[in-house]
């Protein structure tokens, strides 16, 4: 007999086996896992109330707040489509979504309150704009506590609609059903959430792709999460040492603000045991710092918001013998090996395997449990992301034979400067290996002799001084002379950046093509 595959199995499992164990710690609240369960079972049955209907997308304007998680169940076990929303989007982004879905419901924080009354009257799908401050404890007690007919669910439902960055182009709705998402759960579950006495610190925003890939394997495993509002490195030390968080996940300019904070010695960080560094490529220095500053397990990972998004982890492989710290370190700065319920290749444009020797350039293909049911309302973007059951994710990578899998750029950012292929990521990493560089960005300009050449734009650290001429000579050492950047671009401001910390290379790159037409790699 088959049983629905469904993540509100993992709410119902740590209701049952972990009920009287605080579970989620959010602010000044604290709740055992019965009780959320009770909290997102009452939200199941008022949404109805309010104008949800089986299939709907309800939209969350929400920092990380257990209200917000509680949507997570809440929100499914109705028969409805969660979507967090990105809160750093401006007006005309957040207009354009809401009505390319056509969210139902938005359920938003009081920081949002003049946002939304000026999106309501621009999405005319929305039916009920629903406070989760004032208000929202009258709301459940309206609610029935009572558990999910899973054998009811279809698990071929989609459960999770999450819009793409756009730090490429418009952003897309990635479909993500039932039964992938508790495939996935298991997957991140088996490899990294067997030990229920872990402590999971939720540093991520959910609507980011590594915030909302990580909730449901600690829900399934009994783990305390501790929301974390928003980022701010004071606070998320002071959370390590109070809650004695074990693990957590930070995109490289999180880790850099954590290295550069003035708070970093004043907290006990003892407790940590993995660091997972994702959403951008992490470089071996970066992997030394962190392991310097928190004496932790520090790895690298790789995943798309279409792939659930875990697919890749650079933990530690029985195969794999380092020489020394060097090497483990330039490992674990990976994107890694495959986890459980995956296949990930390198391929040319065949779709062919390309050598295993970490030198020929594919692009990253995917197939397996944790690949998007589809783009939303766009089956011309679905089909050119597709072929066959490989999903094509425009990343560019080297691999081994042990299928460690290296990127090296996204496809759009590769620079083509006289034939030769530039990895704008290697010299990024080269750059950051300068110890008073805070961020970096490198993209390709027009040059009347090569076609483009890299250029640079860099934050020094608070204090630092840093000079063209200085930053060059140190890069001649670790650099071959065409991939130097034409040009740096001293910035004291920070570089701009999406919601989900990821630099904006497009926004960075267009001052220098502006009218002009670029070509793109493959």
């Amino acid at each position: 007999m088959q049983y629905p595959l469904t993540p509100i199995r993992f709410l119902d499992r740590a209701a049952g086996l972990y009920g009287h164990k605080e579970g989620i710690v959010s602010g000044e609240k604290r709740f055992t896992f019965a009780e959320f369960a009770e909290r997102a079972r009452r939200l199941a049955s008022v949404l109805p109330l309010a104008g949800l209907r089986p299939g709907d997308r309800v939209a969350y304007l929400s920092f990380n707040t257990h209200q917000l998680l509680e949507g997570y169940y809440g929100v499914i076990q109705a028969q409805g489509i969660i979507m967090p929303l990105n809160v750093r989007l401006s007006p005309p982004e957040l207009i354009a979504i809401l009505n390319h879905s056509e969210a139902r419901l938005l359920l938003y924080e009081n920081d949002f309150t003049p946002l939304v009354q000026a999106l309501r009257g621009a999405c005319p799908s929305i039916c009920a704009a629903l406070p989760l401050d004032a208000g929202y404890e009258e709301l459940l007690a309206q609610g029935k506590p009572e558990a999910a007919d899973i054998a009811a669910c279809d698990e071929n439902a989609i459960a999770e609609l999450f819009y793409t960055s756009g730090s490429t182009g418009t952003p897309k709705g990635v479909m993500l059903s039932h039964r992938t998402l508790y495939l996935h759960g298991l997957s991140v579950a088996a490899t990294f959430n067997y030990d229920d006495r872990q402590v999971e610190l939720h540093t991520i925003p959910l609507f980011h792709a590594n915030g909302w890939g990580r909730p449901h394997s600690p829900m399934m495993m009994g783990i305390r999460q501790v929301m974390v509002r928003r980022f701010e490195p004071g606070a998320v030390l002071r959370l390590i040492q109070e809650e004695k968080a074990t693990c957590m996940s930070l995109v490289p300019t999180m880790a850099g603000a954590l290295l550069a904070s003035p708070d970093l010695n004043r907290y006990d960080c003892s407790s940590l045991e993995q660091i997972h560094l994702g959403g951008a490529a992490a470089s071996p220095e970066l992997v030394e710092r962190m392991e310097a500053a928190f004496r932790c397990r520090v790895m690298g990972g790789y995943g798309l918001t279409e792939t659930s998004p875990v697919i890749t982890s650079a933990r530690d492989k029985s195969t794999v013998q380092y020489a020394g710290d060097a090497e483990r370190r330039e490992r674990r700065a990976m994107a890694g090996w495959p986890i459980p319920g995956v296949d990930v290749r390198v391929v040319d444009a065949s779709l062919q395997d390309v050598p295993r020797d970490m030198r020929t350039i594919g692009e990253v293909v995917v197939r397996g449990d944790h690949v998007m049911d589809g783009y939303f309302k766009d089956p011309e973007a679905t089909a050119a992301a597709m072929t066959g059951a490989w999903l094509r994710t425009g990343d560019m990578a080297v691999w081994d034979r042990e299928n460690y899998v290296h990127i090296v750029d996204r496809r759009k950012d590769i620079i083509i400067s006289g034939g030769e292929n530039i990895s704008s990521l290697e010299v990024e990493k080269a750059i950051f290996a300068h110890p008073a560089v805070l961020e970096c960005a490198v993209v390709g300009a027009p040059d009347p002799k090569w076609g483009e050449a890299p250029v640079a734009f860099v934050v020094a650290k608070p204090g630092e001084r840093l000079s063209e001429t200085e930053l060059l000579d140190f890069l001649r050492e670790r650099l071959a002379a065409f991939k130097l950047p034409r040009a740096i671009e001293f910035s004291e401001a920070p570089l701009p950046k999406t919601g989900t910390g990821k630099i904006m290379k497009r926004a960075l790159r267009e001052k220098f093509w502006a009218g002009r037409e670029r070509r793109v790699q493959g």
